[in-house]
């Protein structure tokens, strides 16, 4: 077979533009894919800050690919640090702006988002018509502002590529009105409910769902969940009838990133072999943000979104009660104004035993995910999740709900696990505090014994989170949808 071609079609990408976890997939899959033998590329839309880092020349100049916009230019280069080619949709217009990819400066998402993403969506499809000079046998979308790409392709009588749709997050469907579907030139017989209306209004994801080739989640659990009422946000009847052509693909983590033998952020690196330096870090940690140094007492990290998803709300009340535990807390995130301030109101306090930082600094993430003794990711749903990944991988037994990507990674301090010593960490079942709670005790019980505790710390550094396997899953769709295209030419 010649080699495979896979254009990687998302909103955002590590180094250059990062709000979450989407990032460093739209990184670290085309990478790990490149180091198997696939030509895996990478488009962006053209961010100031994407502009402004990479090394660009003109691969088309005058596109006029929208009524309502100017001419575009699609501008080809190298990714920062490593030989992915990236293209990036050179249109000022949409994309030179203060403010991150989907909000403004002041967290209002931008009005304009369907002409933003909509183009995006559109010259993905061009790639997959063949229409520039790379030819990709997959456009592999990437959540809902990518998700009109199949539908662009679906209608097109020039497409040569499959579709794949990769739902990292179902809660973001990018709904808007339905004048969008004259002003982005899709055909009206898409805007039904066989395609991409919803309720009365039209949906990218919906869009990317329908009109795929294949679709794909990021954890088998989550590709289980999305097929229920309680997890398929108005999709779900869609996605269990389409069972046969989804899939749920485990994400990997960046293990050159995220290293504690490695890590450039840490005042000292370690391996399982030596504990006392990751205790090194713990000190500094404590040091940086003002925690008091007591010995014996666990310090217990987060690293989230202030969003209901992430089940903040269920920490914030037991918070004096994990103090009064023998534990301390630090926190990295940002997003509800009212759980930032009952945070604030917390730390003030807990003077010594609470820290709480808002925004995302990427020194403090690595240095909490190396500090902390415990990690705690409550979250009432998640994909897959990265940052459980993260902590084992840093000696940091993470406590989870049973859900999603978490249940998939983690395994449960049980007596049965204990005696097969493959335990991990912790998960509780409900979406309620005092579970979350029962669940902190447990650990913290735990943490006390000291032989447990390395063995605990040693099984999640000993684990395989590389994206090697997974890289390799997503290979095997590919081949299987483009075998599928030649044995339907043939017949």
């Amino acid at each position: 077979m010649a080699k495979l071609r896979v254009l990687f079609a998302t909103s955002e990408a590590y180094p250059v533009i990062k709000t979450g976890g989407l990032a460093d997939i739209s990184h670290a899959l085309p990478y790990t894919l490149q180091s198997l033998g696939v030509d895996a590329r990478i488009l962006l839309p053209g961010y100031k800050t994407v502009i402004e880092q990479l090394t660009l020349k003109p691969l088309k100049e005058d596109l006029q690919i929208f009524d309502c916009l100017p001419p575009i230019r699609i501008l080809e280069g190298m990714m920062l640090g490593d030989d992915i080619p990236v293209y990036v949709i050179d249109c000022p217009t949409l994309y030179q702006r203060e403010g991150g990819p989907y909000q403004d400066e002041e967290g209002q998402d931008w009005q304009d988002n369907h002409l933003r993403f909509g183009l995006l969506s559109k010259v993905a499809a061009l790639f997959g018509e063949h229409f520039f000079n790379f030819t990709p046998n997959i456009v592999h979308c990437n959540d809902w502002q990518t998700g009109l790409a199949p539908a662009y392709l679906h209608f097109s009588k020039y497409a040569k590529a499959k579709t794949m749709m990769s739902v990292h997050n179902l809660a973001h469907q990018g709904v808007f009105g339905a004048e969008a579907v004259d002003l982005l030139h899709l055909p009206q017989e898409s805007f039904n409910m066989y395609g991409l209306e919803y309720y009365g209004l039209m949906s990218f994801l919906k869009a990317g769902l329908y009109y795929s080739d294949w679709i794909t989640t990021v954890s088998p659990t989550y590709a289980r969940e999305i097929q229920t009422p309680n997890y398929g946000y108005g999709l779900y009847d869609l996605l269990n009838n389409n069972q046969h052509r989804l899939t749920g693909i485990l994400n990997g983590i960046n293990e050159q990133e995220w290293n504690p033998e490695t890590d450039t952020h840490l005042i000292s690196n370690y391996t399982h072999h030596n504990f006392s330096d990751k205790v090194k870090n713990t000190r500094a940690l404590r040091q940086r943000l003002g925690l008091e140094s007591p010995k014996q007492t666990p310090l217990i990290g987060m690293i989230t979104r202030l969003t209901h998803q992430k089940g903040i709300d269920l920490v914030v009340p037991i918070i004096p009660h994990i103090i009064n535990e023998g534990a301390q807390l630090v926190l990295l995130g940002s997003g509800d104004k009212d759980l930032e301030e009952r945070l604030q109101i917390l730390a003030d306090e807990y003077v010594g035993y609470l820290s709480v930082n808002f925004g995302y600094d990427e020194e403090l993430a690595h240095q909490i995910e190396a500090g902390a003794d415990i990690f705690l990711m409550p979250s009432r749903f998640e994909p897959c999740g990265l940052n459980q990944m993260y902590s084992m991988r840093y000696g940091t037994v993470p406590i989870v709900r049973n859900t999603g990507g978490l249940a998939d990674t983690v395994i449960d301090t049980t007596p049965r696990h204990l005696d097969t010593e493959t335990a991990t960490g912790f998960i509780f079942e409900r979406e309620d505090a005092y579970d979350l709670l029962h669940c902190v005790q447990r650990a913290l019980v735990t943490y006390r014994d000291k032989a447990t505790w390395r063995q605990l710390r040693t099984n999640g550094m000993c684990k395989d989170f590389s994206w090697q396997h997974s890289a390799q899953s997503y290979i095997d769709l590919y081949e299987s949808l483009i075998q599928q295209e030649q044995l339907n030419y043939e017949l």
